[in-house]
């Protein structure tokens, strides 16, 4: 038995304690440890030796990472259900994650990039389940001493300050037990959720536009609870911008805005982009878009990069399932699509009944240079990390050097940065046997890297085949988001997949390989 094979059958047994579908389990499990080690040379045809799949055509693990690919910055589709449902099981499920991120990375040769990265996948689905985490294994040619905390740049339960950099976490302890459910916080109010909206940096009309649409709703509301009669508002939204702008962050808000307007009965948010509603034959793709909505309802659905569901029959066959199910559950369904504004505009003209629920459009404009720099400060700040006034004006400066063209990275970018300032950090201080806590706090300007051999010179270069894209690249073409990839929204490259890992485009399940 593989170590791989080893942490899946663990993970199909907290599973099925769970209550889950042990096959979907196995199915979560595998595709997740795909997406980590996608980029790593070796890993497709160490992955189908793993499971005992037939090897010689590695399709399967491109369609596999490609559709697992957002969860490497958040939590999985199985797990995000168990905390919806408050499940005293979510903790060891999320452990078992974890392990399997870990042992994805024994897949080929990995790097010292696509370990951290790891890292951060297995940080990502404690944090979701509020678990504490044994300690960080210090990656391969950093030595034990000098190793400090990551920041991962993980997508959470609840939103940031920082916009598009809602999965920033800051560093757990170490040795804690998993909070009991009744221990878990109070859900937010109307008007602190508007003063986190009110916190995020930059996107004013984004805050104006929000503000308006929930006071609306709010005397729509108060109306009702007076008798009088009920104009028929829809409350579904589109949101347009560049990946990383922060449409998932304010995804979340406005899922807990309608719950605290009593308008959603649990306000939690649901995330999907195209490989989660479409299936491989025509007829079984209504049946998956149906599901996922069942999984939404009480809350809000998040559809990124939605456009891509005009491209075909398969994802037309999903718009119809997906028209018929708001209209059956409009009392309890919001859905919010995302995406690029030019592909949107002709997503909503490919079915007759989108425009007519889809009345409220909301632009998402770039970020300025200034705003990426404090939205980088302000990550960093979470992470427990102080960048120098020096290191702020190199952010600055490299930001202000990248082409704001579709696809610009925004928070994205200013996160992967940190992650790259991060690693680097750790790297600098490896021959400091105690280091200072000012020494393990402060981020200099040397410490923002662009490559990786810029973080371990004396590390082997690894072969063309096997460099990852340097920080600010995006893994594929489309619109996800940063607020993802393919998730928080993609374009010519997919934001919502970008992270340290890389990784490239590879067949939808249901178009042929």
């Amino acid at each position: 038995m593989t170590a791989l094979d080893g942490v899946l059958d663990a993970l199909v047994a907290a599973g099925t304690t769970a209550g889950l579908p042990g096959a979907a389990v196995r199915d979560e499990g595998e595709r997740l440890a795909a997406a980590v080690a996608e980029s790593v040379t070796g890993a497709g045809p160490a992955w189908l030796a793993a499971l005992g799949r037939p090897d010689g055509d590695l399709t399967p693990f491109f369609v596999a990472a490609a559709s697992a690919r957002r969860w490497r910055h958040a939590p999985t589709d199985l797990l995000t259900s168990l905390v919806a449902a408050r499940s005293p099981h979510a903790g060891p499920y999320a452990d078992a994650l974890a392990h399997v991120a870990s042992a994805a990375c024994d897949l080929g040769t990995p790097d010292l990039q696509v370990v951290a990265a790891a890292s951060v996948t297995a940080a990502v689905q404690r944090a979701a389940a509020n678990t504490t985490p044994p300690p960080t294994p210090t990656p391969p040619g950093v030595r034990e001493q000098s190793s400090t905390p990551t920041s991962p740049g993980v997508r959470g339960q609840s939103s940031s300050p920082v916009p598009g950099l809602d999965r920033t976490l800051t560093t757990p302890g170490v040795g804690g037990a998993s909070p009991a459910v009744d221990d878990a916080p109070p859900e937010k109010t109307f008007d602190e959720l508007l003063a986190e909206l009110d916190a995020l940096v930059g996107l004013d009309r984004v805050k104006r536009e929000i503000r308006q649409q929930a006071e609306v709703l709010r005397v729509e509301r108060l109306r009702a609870d007076a008798g009088l009669t009920r104009p028929s508002l829809t409350r579904h939204l589109v949101f347009v911008g560049n990946p990383g702008t922060g449409k998932t962050t304010v995804a979340r808000l406005v899922a807990g805005l309608y719950r605290a307007l009593g308008l959603l009965s649990s306000g939690h948010l649901v995330e999907v982009d195209r490989s989660e509603l479409v299936a491989g034959y025509l007829g079984q793709t209504a049946t998956k878009t149906t599901e996922v909505v069942t999984k939404a309802l009480g809350g809000v659905l998040f559809i990124d990069e939605a456009y891509s569901l005009a491209e075909d029959q398969y994802g037309a066959e999903a718009v119809n399932t997906l028209v018929k199910d708001m209209e059956d559950h409009r009392d309890e369904l919001v859905v919010i699509v995302a995406g690029y504004p030019l592909p949107m505009a002709r997503f909503l003209t490919t079915n007759p009944g989108l425009e007519s629920r889809f009345a409220t459009t909301i632009a998402f404009d770039d970020y300025t240079d200034a705003q990426l720099r404090e939205i980088f400060a302000l990550a960093a700040r979470k992470a427990d990390f102080e960048p120098s006034d020096e290191t702020l004006d190199l952010v600055e400066q490299v930001v202000a050097a990248q082409p704001r063209h579709e696809g610009f990275g925004n928070g994205r970018l200013a996160r992967n940065l940190l992650d790259r300032a991060v690693l680097r950090h750790a790297w600098r201080l490896r021959d400091v046997p105690t280091p200072t806590v000012e020494q393990l706090r402060t981020l200099l300007p040397a410490d923002l890297a662009t490559d990786v051999a810029d973080v371990a010179t004396d590390l082997p270069v690894p072969d063309d085949e096997s460099v990852v894209a340097p920080a600010g690249a995006d893994d594929s073409p489309a619109d996800s988001p940063a607020d993802d990839p393919p998730h928080d929204e993609p374009a010519p490259v997919n934001p919502s997949d970008t992270d340290p890992a890389g990784g490239g485009p590879a067949p939808r399940p249901e178009e042929p390989a």
